[in-house]
């Protein structure tokens, strides 16, 4: 069966750049144009990791990665930050907030697959 991963982002473009590449890699995927959107989303279906923008409007990224690690589903769920962020502090907050991984934009589609099979959970 093949694993869900939620992709987070307010880019269009870029969901469809990580979709195509997820898809290509034999996942499924479902997509969220910020935070809010996404813990709409989860609704207690099983997603086996998530990839989130840092900078969204309504609810950006560490706040999501906050949220989404009080809710009891998703408390162990994998999250990849992918942003342009490249701060060592935005790092820290982030890993802080429960991300696993860091991939900074722009990103070659082999990089975020490698980093999402790492992290996939069986």
């Amino acid at each position: 069966m093949a694993k869900t991963i939620l992709v987070v982002d307010d880019s269009a473009s870029l969901r469809q750049v990580v979709s195509i590449a997820l898809k290509g890699g034999g996942y499924d995927v479902i997509e969220a144009c910020d935070g809010k959107d996404a813990l709409s989303k989860l609704g207690g279906q099983k997603i086996n990791l998530i990839i989130s923008d840092v900078n969204m409007p309504n609810m950006d990224g560490i706040t999501f990665v906050k949220e989404v690690k009080q809710l009891p589903n998703y408390k162990f769920t994998p999250i990849i930050m992918l942003t342009t962020e490249s701060q060592e502090s935005k790092k820290q907050e982030g890993q802080a907030a429960g991300a696993k991984a860091w991939v900074v934009k722009p990103f070659k589609p082999e990089q975020m697959l490698a980093a999402v099979s790492k992290l996939v959970l069986p």
